[in-house]
This record gives structure tokens, sequence and C-alpha cells, in this order.
């Protein structure tokens, strides 16, 4: 049997986390979910719980799951119907996982939808995504299209992150709802979004939406 009272830096970490992606506005109204992980054999995570108000988490609003994000702790909270793609990141190899939903993202989400992804190119602060080692390079941020069936978005971003020859990714976007980012652990994870959310505001800023 686990226990989170075993996680408490773990859980600590997310909390601050928590508190600062609602305070830069990326986490509002019970929006998003965080996980790190915590085992690896067997995978387990511990995952926000669903509907809580991410700028006040408590140490009670986390849940510990497995591989196919059923909780392992009985009696816990429910996690959000999305855990499965936090488990799918860890199960490609990430130690934390982040999902927003920042308004630059969710705009940006739906105007590039049509090509399916975002080209970002050029900016210094690429060279804060974990490999890039230079401003001369790029990023391409994938966008699946928005659906309630889950298990149907786990295959179609499982897909692509095996496909032969894609492109490095440090995140993906799905339409007109928010942004999955990990990273090896909390701090790496932490330091994507905040890259990733100045390029999408750079690119915001300078792209006519309408």
């Amino acid at each position: 049997m686990h226990h989170l009272d075993h996680f408490s830096d773990q859980i600590e970490g997310l909390r601050r986390v928590g508190h600062q992606l609602w305070t830069r506005g990326w986490s509002l109204g019970t929006s998003s979910n965080y996980s790190v992980v915590v085992e690896r054999d067997p995978l387990r995570l511990i995952i926000t719980a669903s509907g809580k108000d991410k700028g006040h988490l408590g140490p009670h609003d986390f849940v510990m799951v497995d591989e196919d994000g059923k909780s392992v702790v009985e009696g816990q909270s429910k996690s959000s119907a999305e855990t499965m793609l936090h488990c799918l990141a860890a199960r490609q190899g990430a130690g934390a996982v982040l999902h927003t939903h920042s308004v630059w993202g969710t705009l940006l989400s739906n105007h590039f939808a049509a090509v399916g992804g975002i080209r970002i190119s050029g900016f210094e602060m690429l060279k804060g995504l974990e490999g890039i080692t230079t401003h001369e390079s790029s990023c391409w941020i994938p966008i699946f299209e928005n659906t309630q069936d889950i298990p149907a978005l786990a295959r179609q971003v499982e897909t692509y992150l095996q496909s032969e020859g894609r492109e490095p990714c440090w995140a993906y976007l799905i339409r007109k709802h928010g942004m999955y980012t990990w990273g090896r652990d909390l701090a790496e994870a932490t330091r994507h979004i905040e890259v990733i959310e100045f390029l999408l505001e750079c690119l915001g800023r300078t792209t006519r939406l309408v």
C-alpha cells in the first residue's frame, strides 16, 4: 500500500508549481493538471485530483495512479479523465508533466489547427528547451483536435510520439483546449512551459488572429 505522506516533497513541488502557473494565468478556474513520476517499476505517478483550484492546492489534493491511470490508494479523490495523457508521457520517459490552459496557447491552437502544428524559429529563448543550443533552431508544436474521447486522443498522441523521423517534441497543443509539456523532472518541465509560453506569446502578438 502506498501512502502519499511518503511523497511530501514531490507534492510540495507540485503545489508550488501550481501556484506559479495559476499566478501567470495559465491554470485558471480549476483547469489544468500536473504530475510527477515517483516510481518507474512499476510506474507510479502522483497527479492533481480533479476539480481543484490550482492556485491553492492542499496536501490532500493529489492522487497516486498506475501506468493505466488507475488509483492505487483506497479512498483517494478522483483524478482527471486526462490522467492517461500523463501516463503516456511518463511511459515515453517524462519525469513530470504539466497541462495548462493559457490564452495564447488556446488562441494559437485554433489559428494554426489547419496546418497541424506551430513552427517557432529564430528566438534566443528556444535555447531553454532541452537539446537546443542555438537560436538558429526551430521547434514544432503539434496540434491535436479536442475531444472528450481521451483514450482516442491518447492513441493519436502515442502514434505521433512513436512515429519514425518526427522532430523533437517538447509539448503539444489540443485545439481550443490547452497544452501538455513535460521534462525529465519537475524543474525541467517548468522551464519548458515558461519558455514555450514566452514563445507562443511572441508569436501570438505578431500573428493576425482575425
